[in-house]
Formats: structure tokens, sequence, C-alpha cells
């Protein structure tokens, strides 16, 4: 289980900008330039980092990015292929399977990038640095199953 905390706790550090800008894809845009923009503000001030340790994240990002950059432009190319299937009239289960199949494989080839640079990221960090994030990444954990194991609220009558 720690296990699994750390590595959530170490890719939300670098992902956790992921929606501000850059690489392109999910959610309007981009995967984001890691600890880019107002993240690495609030990072650099939530975790205290260090102007050294901020050059050595954003470092490992640049590092990466070319090896990232094609796997974000597959998984865009999946979504338009899938987008048109759904909208030339003519659905092909067989056809929407592949496309599904092959941008999985493309996301899993994404998400271990992803964490290979979280685990690079967190390792920058002090021993105090990793508490500090291990606690936010936990109230965050509890705050997200909190707000999901509640069922919608029924619309106000008027």
């Amino acid at each position: 289980m720690l296990k699994y905390l750390v590595m959530a706790a170490s890719f939300a550090l670098l992902s956790m900008g992921a929606m501000a800008q850059g690489f392109g894809g999910m959610h309007g845009g981009g995967h984001g330039d890691f600890f880019d923009g107002p993240m690495l503000g609030f990072f650099a001030d939530y975790l205290d980092l260090t102007d050294a340790q901020q050059a050595q994240i954003k470092q490992i990002r640049s590092n990466t990015k070319p090896a990232m950059e094609p796997l974000f432009q597959q998984e865009r190319q999946s979504r338009e292929q899938m987008r048109q299937l759904v909208e030339s009239g003519s659905f092909d289960q067989v056809k929407a399977q592949a496309i599904a199949s092959q941008e999985a494989q493309v996301h899993a080839q994404i998400e271990v990038q992803q964490a290979s640079m979280a685990a690079q990221a967190y390792q920058v960090l002090t021993a105090e640095q990793k508490i500090r994030l291990k606690q936010f990444m936990e109230k965050r954990a509890q705050r997200w199953a909190a707000h999901h194991a509640q069922p919608d609220a029924a619309p106000a009558q008027q």
C-alpha cells in the first residue's frame, strides 16, 4: 500500500499541472508542462522547493519531453480515428476495438514515462518534503473518496 501511495504522490508531484499547457492530448489540450506555471509555484511554495530542486525537476521533464511528444501525437490520432468512426454513420465494432487497443497501448507507454519522470523528481525531494507530499496526497485521496462516496444530490424542487 505504501508503495502505491509513494508512487501516486510522486506522480502527483509532476502531473498536477497536467492541464496547464504543452504536449496536447486529453482534457482540452494537454498533459501539460510539468512544474511550469501555477503548479510549479504551488509545489515550490507547498514543499518549499529550492531553486536548484525546481531546476532539476524542469530538467527531468525536459529530458523526457522528446520521448513523450510522439506518444501524445499517437494518442491524439487514435482519438481522432475513434471520433471519425463514431461520426461515420456505420459503426464497426471490430475497428473500434482495434483503435481502442492501440490507444490503450500508447496510453500505457505514456503512464510508464510519466511514472519514470515522477520517480526521478521524487528523488530530488528531501525527506521532509517527501513527508509533506505524502500528507498532501493522503488528504487529497480522502477528499476524493468522500466526494465519490456520496450519491449525487437530487435537484432542488421549486
